[in-house]
């Protein structure tokens, strides 16, 4: 399983990556598309949305289940990845570069809280 050393991840199998510019970006994780099989159908979040931490704010559709996707942290979404929209097939080919949403968080520091790579990969083990 593709776990990159240099993301957050939380429990509920989204990736984060911090942008540098204040924002970070969200996606679900290697484990989780291949747990949901070809995705068929991605419903993002728009851009100027606040959202609460844990809310669910993007959906991933595949032959097999509908999924929601969870704001890891408060803020407001930047943008969403309209190149999904035609090509949600893009997360099973490369769930780490093809991304869901951009976020500018509330609290810059809550990304710390989050499992590293290591971490992500015991919880992953054990399911």
């Amino acid at each position: 399983m593709n776990v990159p050393k240099e993301l957050r991840y939380t429990e509920s199998h989204e990736w984060i990556r911090e942008d540098g510019d204040g924002s970070v970006t969200i996606g679900i994780t290697d484990h989780a598309q291949s747990a949901l099989g070809d995705l068929v159908y991605v419903e993002l979040p728009k851009a100027g949305r606040k959202v609460a931490v844990g809310e669910a704010c993007a959906v991933v559709e595949s032959v097999k289940a509908a999924s929601d996707v969870y704001a890891p942290m408060a803020g407001e979404i930047v943008a969403g990845n309209d190149a999904l929209a035609g090509r949600p097939e893009a997360v099973n080919e490369n769930a780490y570069e093809a991304w869901l949403f951009k976020l500018r968080p509330s609290d810059a520091g809550a990304i710390a809280t989050f499992l590293d790579a290591a971490a992500y990969e015991r919880v992953i083990a054990e399911a």
